[in-house]
């Protein structure tokens, strides 16, 4: 448990380490970043909605067809 506790403390500072260098060397200023993320979270965020949305309909089709009586 102290093995694992000791590689995610790591692998979370080296995690806050790399984004904070990369923001820092970063060729565009903070504030088109800023829209720059904002902008791709926003279409990951429609993408897993869109992909939520489908599996759910194709779920509720296998639903309806289970339900159904079987001739």
């Amino acid at each position: 448990m102290r093995k694992f506790f000791n590689f995610f403390l790591g692998a979370l500072i080296g995690g806050f380490l790399g984004a904070s260098v990369a923001l820092l060397l970063a060729p565009t200023s903070g504030e088109e970043l800023r829209l720059e993320m904002r902008e791709r979270v926003q279409r990951l965020q429609d993408e897993v909605r869109q992909a939520a949305a489908q599996r759910r309909a194709e779920l509720e089709q296998q639903l309806a067809a289970l339900r159904s009586p079987q001739s």
